[in-house]
């Protein structure tokens, strides 16, 4: 028997194993040497490793109640410009293919491509988040109509 398990959790468990991915090698280029770019990307993954791909897993399912989905989208959102911002930056600083041959220079690239892959993901999720919070909002245009009674009078 298969598991009827819906599509978001394979893609959360994949944001969490990019994050931490990057997450060690951002940890080893600023090891060597620091830059603010890279101290971004450190900044991202640790933010969606342990805050947000956590939150956004876990509290519709244990906490609905206090889950609002205009919160689940905002954080969706947040965390998506993140990770575009971050994997921008780091990009245009990175010196041409040809010119990076020491280990922290590989890394930093990998970190970019890793850094694209979860954007690319968030950007997923965050589509979903909208079409959930369109979808769930209350509709203003619609006005009732003359009200039926079934009751039968004289009867």
């Amino acid at each position: 028997m298969a598991l009827d398990l819906p599509w978001i959790y394979p893609v959360r468990v994949i944001q969490v194993i990019f994050a931490i991915i990057t997450l060690g090698l951002t940890a080893y280029i600023i090891s060597i040497y620091s830059n603010d770019n890279v101290n971004f990307m450190l900044f991202n993954s640790i933010w969606s490793a342990f805050f947000a791909t956590p939150y956004l897993t876990l509290a519709p399912v244990y906490f609905p109640q206090i889950t609002h989905r205009l919160v689940i989208l905002a954080l969706e959102a947040i965390t998506m410009i993140f990770w575009f911002s971050g994997f921008i930056a780091l990009g245009v600083s990175l010196p041409a293919p040809r010119f990076c041959h020491w280990s922290a220079c590989n890394c930093a690239q990998t970190v970019t491509v890793f850094g694209a892959f979860e954007w690319t993901l968030f950007v997923a999720t965050t589509v979903v988040a909208v079409l959930g919070a369109l979808r769930g909002r209350p509709s203003t245009t619609t006005k009732p109509g003359p009200q039926t009674s079934t009751a039968r009078v004289g009867v």
